[in-house]
């Protein structure tokens, strides 16, 4: 089976997604039921077709509201390499101005298939356009790669984009790390409270600490104390979300809410002493919801920061 077919097999149709946040941003994951995120939706591949319904989450699609995420490196090799893009309009015009968000005119995610691997890159633009990133991916397999934008041209709006990645080479996806409470990471520990319920809106709160002592002078970040990003299991369907008020630590809460059951990956970028770090959960909505149990263990960071 070729890499594509991995890839297609590989994501199910799931439906899912987050509002509302403290932190800057968050991703969920729908595909089949609507839900109600702002317009970020994503698309199937091609330019002309069907608009997608408003409500649609995003990151499931490569074209939408007249522009397309034109990834020139959709093949990258083993160990990662420099990761080139640009944004296109309806007429195949290279997007060159953008309204900036949260500090950046285009924020890029990448992420491994099985939800291993995360890297929030930071992309560098060109005068023609082009974008480029280092991307470090260090096994092969099926990845995708997330565009979160706003063009400046009047009438626009913001828009999540998504489109695949792979790295040749044998591979075999890991099962999605187990519910834990804690996270850990370069000597830090983030614990997760709260809840995540299909259909209503629930408290999901991070608490940062360092040898067992809070971290309250956590340092601002893409314009907040955090940046969350949630993703579905299955489909990666990704969302969007902006940040509430709120202090320098040790916690840092979110509003979510989850039009259905299934797993979800967090993915948590916080900053103390001038560096980004990342903490990843996976949780459940349904059932126990995001709690989890005391003794469920802890999990390292899987996520990582590049400049590009």
């Amino acid at each position: 089976m070729n890499t594509g077919a991995k890839i297609t097999a590989f994501a199910a149709a799931l439906a899912a997604a987050f509002g509302g946040a403290y932190g800057i941003g968050a991703a969920v994951g729908p595909s089949g039921a609507p839900a109600k995120p702002p317009a970020t939706g994503g698309h199937t591949g091609h330019e002309e077709e069907a608009a997608p319904a408003a409500d649609a989450p995003g990151g499931l699609q490569v074209s939408d509201g007249g522009h397309t995420f034109a990834l020139e490196t959709p093949t990258l090799p083993a160990g990662g390499g420099a990761l080139r893009f640009s944004i296109k309009d309806a007429a195949g015009r290279k997007v060159t101005a953008f309204t900036p968000e949260q500090g950046k005119e285009l924020h890029l995610v990448v992420a491994s298939r099985d939800l291993t691997v995360y890297r929030h890159l930071h992309p560098v633009k060109a005068a023609d356009g082009t974008w480029t990133a280092r991307a470090d991916l260090p096994a092969a397999g099926p990845y995708k790669a997330f565009a979160d934008f706003k063009p400046a041209a009047p009438g626009s709006r913001a828009l999540t984009l998504g489109a695949d990645v792979s790295v040749p080479g044998e591979c075999a996806p890991k099962p999605l790390p187990a519910p834990a409470p804690t996270a850990r990471v370069d000597g830090y520990e983030v614990r997760l409270g709260g809840t995540l319920d299909p259909g209503k809106p629930g408290e999901l709160r991070f608490t940062v600490s360092r040898g067992g002592k809070p971290v309250t002078d956590l340092e601002p970040y893409l314009g907040a104390y955090g940046h969350l990003v949630a993703l579905r299991a299955g489909d990666l369907a990704y969302l969007h979300v902006h940040p509430n008020e709120g202090g320098p630590g040790p916690d840092v809460s979110f509003a979510a809410t989850a039009p259905s059951a299934g797993a979800y990956r967090l993915f948590l970028d916080f900053r103390h002493e001038g560096e980004v770090r990342t903490a990843a959960f996976t949780v459940r909505a349904g059932g126990s919801g995001a709690s989890v149990p005391e003794d469920g263990g802890a999990e390292h960071g899987a996520g990582g920061h590049e400049h590009g």
